[in-house]
């Protein structure tokens, strides 16, 4: 079983840079993205195992497979709307009382600075309406998700497990 986790983890760490779907993104953004995936990981209070019953499918909108080109030439923005609701997610009172403070604080600032520097590329002011709707559905679901089971610590894993895998698609 820890072969497969492994296993799961060695692949999401390979497929974490944006670029690798065609996106023109610089390599200092693939290490940022890195970063991001590192302070995800290191939130980790209890294993993923313990909550395998609390697994749930959050029906995340975008498959690789199915990315369009117009979505591709729209990475930046899908990038950033998918960021914006991770940060909004972990900025919330429930995620301060589920994460240690300054993990958390440093997962946020990896966000940030993921944005910020997101935002200087997104001066195309691309219209990303469509992706919007899909994103804040997507992550709306999650707070129903977290809401259900009283931001218990395994809905908290759950989460936290399906942002990494998030990352990993974006």
């Amino acid at each position: 079983m820890a072969q497969i986790y492994l296993l799961v983890a060695g692949v999401l760490l390979c497929s974490i840079p944006a670029y690798s779907l065609g996106w023109n993104l610089p390599r200092s953004h693939s290490q940022e993205n890195k970063d991001v995936f590192q302070h995800l990981e290191q939130l980790q209070r209890i294993p993923s195992q313990w909550c395998l019953k609390d697994r749930t499918d959050f029906k995340f909108p975008w498959k690789r497979e199915n990315i369009t080109p117009i979505q591709v030439t729209q990475g930046t923005c899908h990038h950033h709307l998918m960021l914006q609701q991770i940060f909004n997610l972990f900025t919330t009172e429930d995620s301060r009382a589920a994460w240690n403070n300054t993990l958390l604080d440093k997962l946020l600032s990896s966000l940030h600075l993921r944005l910020h520097r997101l935002e200087q590329m997104k001066k195309d002011n691309l219209d990303c309406r469509d992706l919007g709707r899909a994103a804040r559905e997507y992550f709306h679901g999650i707070h129903v998700y977290l809401k259900a089971k009283e931001y218990s610590p395994c809905a908290w894993e759950v989460v936290r497990v399906e942002i990494k895998r998030c990352l990993s698609l974006m």
